[in-house]
This record gives structure tokens, sequence and C-alpha cells, in this order.
């Protein structure tokens, strides 16, 4: 009897873990009051110590792509708002790229703050086909640089662009 429960238990965990890998293509969107749409996921864990952390997203306004990151800890807000240097990522092959600054956002009544950064054309490919081993954040003030080694999800980015972008094309085919 115990090992039939625990064979139930293994294939039930087996269960939500799937559910967890497809439901990485969710989609989701947000409507802002000026009336601007945008689409995300929902943002996965990159980096977790006791503390600091890094949480981040694909996010597109249908026109363009962006990353957007969520560290911990993050300066209050008058600081925060300061923050508008580029992001500069090192890929699996090696080489360095770097994300143009496209804006700092206070979610959740200021208790999360989103760093957005430009995705460019000619860096989608290499998102698409190379996992993010590292990024490097300037924090400013006294923290200065801040690079945050990815640990977890390392392909994570690649496979929520794929996702954006399949679901562009199945739309265009219809």
């Amino acid at each position: 009897m115990i090992e039939y429960l625990k064979k139930i238990a293994l294939i039930l965990g087996f269960f939500a873990l799937s559910l967890h890998v497809f439901s990485q293509c969710e989609i989701l969107y947000r409507v802002y009051p000026g009336g601007m749409m945008e689409y995300y996921m929902e943002p996965v864990n990159f980096y977790w110590t006791r503390d600091k952390s890094l949480r981040g997203c694909i996010v597109t306004d249908k026109e363009n792509y962006y990353l957007a990151l969520l560290p911990l800890p993050f300066p209050a807000k008058p600081a925060g708002q300061k923050l508008k240097n580029d992001l500069k990522m090192t890929l699996s092959d090696g080489n360095t790229c770097s994300l143009k600054f496209s804006d700092t956002r206070y979610i959740d009544k200021d208790t999360v703050m989103q760093m957005l950064y430009l995705i460019k054309k000619n860096d989608l490919n290499n998102l698409l086909t190379l996992q993010v081993v590292d990024v490097t954040l300037d924090m400013m003030g006294t923290e200065g640089m801040r690079t945050y080694t990815f640990k977890l999800h390392k392909s994570a980015l690649k496979e929520q662009l794929d996702c954006f972008l399949k679901k562009k094309d199945e739309k265009q085919k219809q």
C-alpha cells in the first residue's frame, strides 16, 4: 500500500511539474491608464540568495520587445527613478551585449521596482539561441555596479521570446 501511494505521489508530482512547464507560454496583459497595452509573462527567478534576488521576464507592446528586471533590494522611488544606465549582459557564447534603458516603474503600491530594457532587433536572434550567463546593473550610489549571475532558469528568456514569436506567427497566418 505504501509503495502504491509513493507511485501516485510521484505521478502527481510529474503532472504538477509538467503543468508549470506548459504554463510558461501563458501570455498576460495589462492596460495602463493612457490606453497603452503591454503583454508579458510571469517573471521567473534568475538569481536568489537571502540578501539579493533578480526576477525577470520578456515584455512587449507588439512593436518592440523588452527585458523587464525586478531586482531586490531596490532603492526608494526618488533614487530609483534616477537609474537610467544601459544593461550589460553576458551570453553563453562569451560575448556581451548592451540593452538600452527604457523605463523604471514602481508597481504594486511601490513594493516592486521594474526596470525595462529595449531588446534591439539584432539582439533578438542572440537571445533566441543563447542563454544569458549574467547581467550587470548600475545601481549608482554606494552600491555601484551589481552583477547577477544567472543560477536559475537560464533559458527562460529564450523560451519566453520563442513563445511570443510563435504566437505572433500564428496570428499572422490566420
